[in-house]
């Protein structure tokens, strides 16, 4: 094998290792989309032990949570939704005891079930009498199904590849690069998908006036993740067409 394409055959399997990587780091964590209140312990105390109730209750609906996630510093995941409470059981204890201390706060958080993935969205968020809202229903759908096709996509293509280290054969990696184009795709068809259903939940659900929004670093892996993933495919791929090229010129002129 020529040089160049065992160079480009590494730095590919590199960067896939990388995004692979990245793209695993983002599916697990909580940190997608984050709100930033600037008096959480407030806010955890005045609404006592029924903001966590409500938060945490398996009917608790898009509002609802929404609502303490604004309040309470929350951060949202494709798995779980976290908000920051007062470390001490905040419907006893005086409300003057929750100081802006850090050590008195502790993110709790909620695993979203599988039907909370495909439940519906209404265009009021909360009232079930609104209808259903199309497009935020299927864009919460895709933005948790497509990180799990990317994932999948990649682990299969590192199976091919090890396939073609057993079989000593160049040929596979044009497979392995179409499948990572196509997690390529995947993975910025989820961060698409999220950043245009947030906007949407923003339109209906705006957050008050005091609290800022920002996307997350987990959010921010999986937008890195992505053009990895596409310049591995452009190396694999490249790799495994020139190399077919050049044996198949090399073969002719040999019988020539």
């Amino acid at each position: 094998m020529d040089n160049r394409f065992a160079t480009a055959l590494v730095i590919a399997c590199v960067l896939c290792l990388i995004s692979t990587i990245y793209m695993a780091a983002s599916i697990g964590t909580d940190f997608w989309y984050e709100y930033h209140s600037p008096s959480p312990a407030e806010n955890a105390s005045e609404l006592g032990k029924s903001i966590w109730d409500e938060f945490i209750s398996e009917e608790a609906d898009e509002k609802t949570y929404t609502d303490a996630l604004f309040r309470c510093n929350g951060t949202v995941g494709l798995w779980r939704r976290c908000i920051t409470m007062p470390k001490n059981s905040h419907w006893y204890s005086p409300p003057g005891r929750f100081s802006a201390k850090k050590t008195d706060m502790v993110r709790s958080c909620i695993s979203f079930s599988l039907s909370d993935q495909f439940a519906e969205k209404y265009m009021e968020p909360g009232n079930h009498n609104s209808g259903s809202d199309l497009n935020r229903t299927y864009l919460w759908r895709f933005q948790f199904l497509l990180p799990f096709v990317s994932l999948g996509l990649m682990c299969f293509g590192v199976l091919i590849g090890l396939c073609a280290c057993v079989c000593r054969s160049l040929y596979p990696a044009i497979a392995i690069g179409v499948l990572h184009f196509i997690a390529g795709l995947c993975t910025l068809g989820s961060v698409s998908c999220y950043v245009a259903g947030i906007e949407l939940l923003h339109q209906k659900l705006p957050p008050p006036d005091d609290v800022q929004g920002e996307f997350g670093w987990s959010f921010c892996l999986a937008c890195v993740s992505a053009p990895l993933q596409f310049m591995a495919a452009a190396l694999f791929i490249w790799a495994a067409r020139t190399n077919r090229k050049e044996f198949t010129l090399l073969k002719a002129y040999r019988v020539a």
